[in-house]
């Protein structure tokens, strides 16, 4: 089943730089961590449990941003928005299911496919988790046993064939990763074919004990022998190991998707213990390992002076996290209210540190609201080319930010989840046109956050927690942002019009 609504999109038009400037331009590497709360990082969790020494080091190094978003508060949306400069409910709102189908359309805008158009060599390792063409490759055979609901078998596909829209037809001329890390196939997939076909049903039960929450896989296709703790390690090998390829003479873009801290919780043994917040604690304290081991390399090759090294992560915390808030005292959302999925703050509100050598002054903050949709903007910008206007409609440059300037870039921006919520900030203000922001806190009554009112808006600047509805004594301030908000919805940009 199609998430989005075909649309005509025009041809990828983007201005070249000549092969002089080439070599002067920027490096770009993107790790983008899945599940990780807005107070997961120590530099601006002050009360929390789990050291990040590495993105800490990297935050002393750039610019961290206390007010940064993705499109979404789940997974596939935000990948997308981000990788297209567009807000994902402009086309679809939900995530891609085992073996589902692309989320892109042939010709849509990419931060890849522009990059590599300005002659970026390009990368994604990791997590996808945007669809590919599996039903290219289905043989009408199912060896699923039975009780295995909505689960095909390995004869289901033959694993030979070359996987069509994936990674490598958005713009990337390298990919490695397992997909997903809790859906099938449970297998490595090396640019658009399966290293070594899957031959068993997954079984968690040959794995080794997981010590929080729980696996979380879905039935389908597994390599006999898989380890999904060897997951996070061996996706930084091969960052590691493709970075180790490149050469001053040509920039490179490298999409680093951590599977972490995601579900499963499954931390390797050297990082048992290495936080004060359990296995989730020492899951991100692994994750930060591997981000400081993406970073050595980048030095190692001698790539630290011209490269831009960007953090975020995909959306917030899982819902673990209340029950970890209760054993440990650690708040993944910080002071914010709102998990994973959610339209208040904690869903979408995300780290977010950018550090560009001779652009963003070490050890610098800004409380600018921003997106990661304005990536796509601000690294066409760092890689001196254009993004036509009909393109990345939604992405501001960030480098006024990044070379200090104080000043507001957005006039607004829009999260979602489900269709028809949404979420608009405009300054210090949160309007959402549903009376529910999703997850209610752990101390609520079973009534107790069962608000009245058509809408909810919250002012940020006096009340970061989202705890007091100020909808029905703002009612100008509702109308006008509620007008705005629909005004996006049926079309209208967020982002300035192009010179």
């Amino acid at each position: 089943m199609k998430l989005f609504s075909p649309k005509i999109i025009l041809p990828l038009a983007i201005t070249a730089i000549s092969s002089a400037a080439l070599a002067q331009r920027p490096n770009i590497v993107l790790i983008f961590a899945d599940d990780m709360g807005h107070g997961d990082i120590s530099c601006q969790n002050p009360n929390g449990k789990i050291p990040t020494p590495n993105l800490d080091k990297l935050a002393s190094q750039g610019m961290r941003f206390t007010d940064g978003h993705s499109s979404s508060g789940i997974c596939t949306p935000s990948r997308f928005a981000l990788l297209t400069g567009q807000h994902h409910w402009r086309k679809f709102h939900g995530i891609v299911g085992s073996f589902g189908e692309s989320v892109f359309e042939p010709d849509d805008f990419t931060i890849a496919k522009m990059l590599s158009e300005s002659g970026y060599n390009t990368a994604a390792i990791g997590k996808w988790h945007l669809g590919w063409n599996w039903k290219s490759l289905e043989t009408g055979k199912n060896d699923a046993p039975e009780g295995a609901k909505n689960a095909q078998g390995p004869a289901a596909y033959d694993w030979s064939k070359p996987i069509p829209m994936g990674p490598l037809d958005q713009g990337f001329d390298y990919y490695f990763g397992d997909g997903t890390i809790n859906f099938p196939p449970y297998c490595w997939i090396e640019n658009d074919k399966v290293v070594e076909p899957p031959t068993v049903m997954m079984d968690t039960d040959t794995f080794k004990p997981i010590p929080e929450g729980r696996w979380e896989f879905r039935p389908g296709p597994m390599l006999d022998g898989w380890d999904p703790y060897k997951v996070l390690p061996t996706l930084t090998d091969k960052a590691v190991e493709w970075i180790g390829k490149q050469t001053a003479e040509k920039p490179f873009f490298l999409y680093f998707a951590l599977p972490s801290p995601h579900a499963p919780i499954i931390p390797n043994d050297e990082y048992v213990g290495k936080s004060q917040a359990g296995p989730y604690g020492d899951f991100v304290y692994e994750s930060d390992a591997m981000a400081g081991r993406i970073i050595k390399a980048i030095e190692d090759k001698g790539f630290a002076d011209n490269t831009i090294v960007i953090f975020s992560a995909d959306n917030g915390p899982e819902g673990y996290a209340y029950d970890r808030l209760k054993k440990t005292n650690h708040n993944s959302s910080g002071e914010l209210r709102g998990l994973k999925r959610d339209l208040y703050e904690g869903g979408h509100r995300v780290p977010f540190i950018i550090s560009w050598p001779g652009k963003t002054k070490a050890g610098s903050v800004s409380n600018q609201t921003i997106s990661q949709v304005d990536l796509a903007a601000t690294f066409a910008a760092a890689a001196g080319t254009t993004i036509p206007n009909d393109k990345a409609i939604d992405s501001h440059d960030l480098t006024p930010l990044l070379a200090g300037e104080d000043k507001p870039i957005r006039k607004s921006t829009v999260q979602n989840t489900k269709p028809k919520a949404f979420a608009l900030r405009s300054g210090d203000w949160l309007y959402m046109n549903t009376n529910s922001g999703f997850t209610r806190r752990p101390d609520a009554t079973k009534n107790g956050e069962d608000y009245k009112t058509k809408g909810l808006l919250f002012n940020l600047k006096d009340d970061l927690g989202q705890q007091n509805n100020l909808f029905d004594s703002e009612p100008e301030r509702v109308e006008r942002m509620d007008k705005e908000l629909n005004e996006y919805i049926d079309g209208k940009r967020t982002a300035p019009t192009r010179p």
